[in-house]
């Protein structure tokens, strides 16, 4: 049984379609990345999941419970890290956690067991003590995860959890995210691909409220990649001529200056390895660097995105 299924979601706002009838399913023990441009539709998504706004049609189930009409026994079932989360920030971490295993019907022993397991997972045992007012971002968001945890939920909902953290923040929640495997299905709503290609195993690419592609991620690499190649040189104004000259061939579908290189994608990866060095020297250019390149989870989004945004 699938953690979470969704089967042609709706959501009107008026004549704005939110979702456009979604599709979605998550497996069990998956980290999957729910993956879109702002405005995509996850946060409808996730609002819909967590029993926090319906759909106008479609039915959606979460850890076997349909979310519409079971919605009162959503909650036993589901943790939810919203973007912005909220805490009673006079408490300190170990006040929080005890207060919300109180909510959810633990027993003293259970509480604070359960309370010592979490700050030590989100690593906060030093500032257990500390009031929340005082965290930085980071920490917070940290906290949050610890306290949808909280009641060992089967299904953990992020979103955005790393959108607004400076680096060092970031790589904590991802460490911490990545650390959850294998304890809960976690669905991760994000515009950040390089967070979804370091830490998830699923990836669901979203546009206008539909799912565009939903693959494993190496799959979803191999599937939709286009081959590539780069090439990096001092002479940039020598290196601008010669692309001019690679984006006449037929086999050549772009070159696109990224710093100090050039990424040049094409459709017969053989032809590039016979001509393009060739073609460099032939033009007296001097490399520092000529390699074919893995292409990234960006370059797949950018071309599914961007040929729904044609349509």
């Amino acid at each position: 049984m699938s953690s979470v299924h969704v089967d042609n979601l709706k959501k009107y706002y008026g004549a704005v379609h939110a979702l456009d009838g979604l599709q979605l399913e998550v497996a069990p023990g998956t980290i999957f990345g729910f993956l879109g441009p702002n405005g995509a539709g996850k946060t409808t998504t996730l609002r819909i999941l967590t029993g926090l706004a319906r759909p106008t049609s479609g039915t959606a189930q979460v850890a076997g419970v349909d979310v519409l009409k079971d919605g009162n026994q959503l909650s036993r079932h589901i943790g939810h890290l919203p973007e912005e989360p909220a805490f009673y920030t006079w408490m300190t971490p170990r006040e929080f956690l005890d207060y919300l295993g109180r909510l959810y019907g633990l027993s003293s022993k259970a509480r604070l067991s359960r309370t010592r397991e979490l700050l030590a997972l989100v690593h906060l045992e030093e500032v257990s003590k500390r009031r929340i007012a005082g965290f930085s971002r980071g920490m917070r968001q940290r906290l949050g995860v610890a306290a949808a945890l909280i009641h060992h939920p089967e299904v953990l909902f992020l979103d955005e959890p790393a959108s607004a953290l400076d680096p060092a923040g970031r790589k904590e929640v991802l460490d911490l995210i990545e650390n959850l495997r294998g304890q809960c299905t976690v669905v991760m709503s994000t515009h950040i691909l390089a967070d979804v290609e370091r830490v998830c195993d699923v990836v669901g690419i979203i546009a206008k409220g539909r799912m565009l592609v939903q693959s494993r991620r190496e799959q979803l690499l191999e599937q939709y990649a286009i081959p590539a190649f780069e090439v990096e040189g001092d002479d940039q104004a020598a290196l601008s001529l010669w692309a001019q000259e690679l984006r006449r061939l037929p086999w050549v579908i772009s070159v696109v200056p990224r710093n100090d290189a050039f990424r040049i994608t094409v459709r017969d990866v053989q032809s590039a390895k016979r001509t393009l060095l060739a073609m460099a020297v032939n033009s007296g250019l001097t490399l520092n660097r000529y390699e074919e390149v893995r292409p990234s989870l960006e370059d797949v989004f950018l071309q599914l995105v961007g040929a729904e945004e044609e349509l």
